[in-house]
């Protein structure tokens, strides 16, 4: 199979399983345990979730992505890398671990809630090797195997949460689905990964030394990234009941599982970004602008439909306990919003060799993101979490359009862009008239009514669109080319 398609063929399944169980999947199992657990409930699970993605930012160390790098290389000897970074990984996650339950006590939880944020402590001793595995899969163009076992172990933890809601074994037992559902996929990771290089633990701290040189700037990038993604429901959880923090997750959970798609058109596209950048400056600028043009026709129905349609979204989501999360929802979907144009602009950061750059911006945008939580949620609970959430992404596309114009001299064109909005205006209008109307009708007449106003206004053409993946030249993708396509 040539290397083009089986470029293709991993974006297309990994996007198919990507959609079905991080969004039909994750959209179940929220209905699920927020009609199982109540506001209450739900919103000490968002705690401990939160709390899993603070340990594993802690733990992540930037080795995932180095060892993509460090492996694929000519010449490297895989399985050497493999064993040493397997115990540093393994090491640095039991160390997390091990040091989780002096940090709960710093805070007034209950002991139930103290007990899930343990367990979700141990759950990232499996995340973690399944993050450093992907890279043996990566490196060989077959991650779809990877997304195939994350759709398993979704589907895994789905059939756990139906179990423990059916039996009623309570609030920690839908706690443990996510650690029996991340053994679940570390293993069969695992074993897959054997087929292609057989590795086992080795420690070397020397070689730890040097390898942490190279992975430490990444991993304080994670550390930021979680500081203004996941800080919020922390801070929620401290300064209000429980039940605010379960009516901020569900409307944030509905964002959360739409975040991956422009990540992964920002994936698609930068590495033919990479490559005209400094050798073709006007291909470069034509793809810049015709992506930057995509993600706003993507963002426009979504915002649309989100603010006419929220209490039906939180109804199927969440059931009628939730309704105050509509707000909460309206709120948040402009955060999305920016977060599209977030991933566009650090994406030709990271294209144009600007990445020190983007971490300074990241960190005043984490730093902003805290202090005004803080003030906020202090003041107006969930609703001020969601503004601050709105704000943070705000100076996160401000900061990162600034240095963008100012290191790449590029700015995206505005062309045709008010079309566009014209076209997302008029779904507003045709869905705000539908409104009492069903759900499906008022969707799909909105839907329609934006693709025909995009067709009459000719916005954009199906050529610009395909012309947006095509290689030019038809040569093969180089090595980190290749790489950087297939980040999940």
């Amino acid at each position: 199979m040539a290397i083009a398609r089986k470029i293709a063929y991993n974006v297309i399944s990994n996007s198919f399983l990507k959609v079905f169980s991080t969004v039909a999947l994750s959209l179940l199992s929220i209905r699920l345990i927020t009609g199982y657990l109540g506001q209450d409930g739900f919103g000490k699970y968002s705690t401990v979730l939160a709390f899993f993605a603070f340990f594993s930012a802690l733990a992540d160390l930037g080795l995932s992505s180095v060892t993509v790098r460090e492996i694929s290389r000519g010449g490297a000897d895989e399985k050497k890398i493999l064993s040493k970074v397997l115990s540093l990984r393994l090491t640095s996650s039991l160390t997390v671990f091990l040091l989780s339950p002096l940090l709960i006590l710093f805070f007034n939880y209950s002991r139930d809630l103290k007990i899930g944020i343990f367990i979700a402590a141990g759950a990232i001793l499996f995340s973690t090797l399944s993050l450093m595995l992907n890279g043996v899969f990566q490196k060989r163009l077959a991650m779809d195997k990877v997304a195939l076992v994350e759709f398993l172990g979704k589907l895994f933890q789905v059939g756990m949460v139906v179990l423990a809601v059916r039996e009623d074994w309570g609030f920690l037992a839908i706690v443990s689905t996510l650690l029996a559902s991340l053994s679940f996929n570390a293993l069969i990771v695992l074993f897959l990964s054997r087929r292609y290089v057989k590795f086992s633990p080795s420690f070397d701290v020397a070689y730890w030394k040097t390898f942490l040189r190279e992975s430490l700037p990444m991993g304080a990038t994670a550390i930021i990234t979680f500081a203004y993604f996941k800080m919020d429901t922390i801070i929620l959880s401290v300064l209000q009941p429980s039940a605010h923090v379960g009516i901020y997750n569900v409307a944030y959970k509905i964002m959360e599982n739409l975040i991956f798609f422009p990540a992964m058109l920002a994936g698609l596209i930068l590495p033919l970004l990479s490559r005209f950048i400094f050798t073709e400056r006007a291909r470069f600028e034509e793809i810049a602008d015709k992506t930057f043009k995509v993600f706003f026709i993507i963002i426009m129905p979504i915002i649309a439909g989100t603010l006419f349609l929220a209490p039906d979204i939180i109804r199927i989501v969440s059931g009628d306990d939730f309704q105050e999360s509509v707000l909460v929802l309206r709120v948040l979907i402009f955060a999305l919003g920016f977060i599209f144009f977030g991933h566009f602009f650090n994406m030709l950061l990271i294209v144009g060799n600007a990445q020190r750059k983007l971490m300074q911006a990241l960190m005043i945008a984490a730093a902003f993101n805290i202090l005004l939580n803080t003030f906020l949620i202090t003041r107006y609970s969930y609703v001020g979490a969601a503004a601050a959430s709105v704000a943070t992404e705000i100076l996160v596309v401000s900061l990162t359009a600034f240095l963008v114009r100012r290191h790449i001299r590029y700015a995206p064109s505005l062309d045709r862009i008010g079309r566009i909005f014209l076209s997302g205006a008029l779904m507003g209008g045709v869905l705000f008239l539908l409104e009492p109307y069903s759900f499906f009708i008022a969707g799909i007449l909105g839907i329609a009514t934006y693709l025909g106003m995009l067709w009459l206004t000719k916005a954009i053409s199906p050529e610009e669109i395909t012309s947006l993946f095509q290689k030019g030249e038809g040569t093969p993708l180089s090595e980190v080319e290749r790489m950087e396509t297939m980040v999940p």
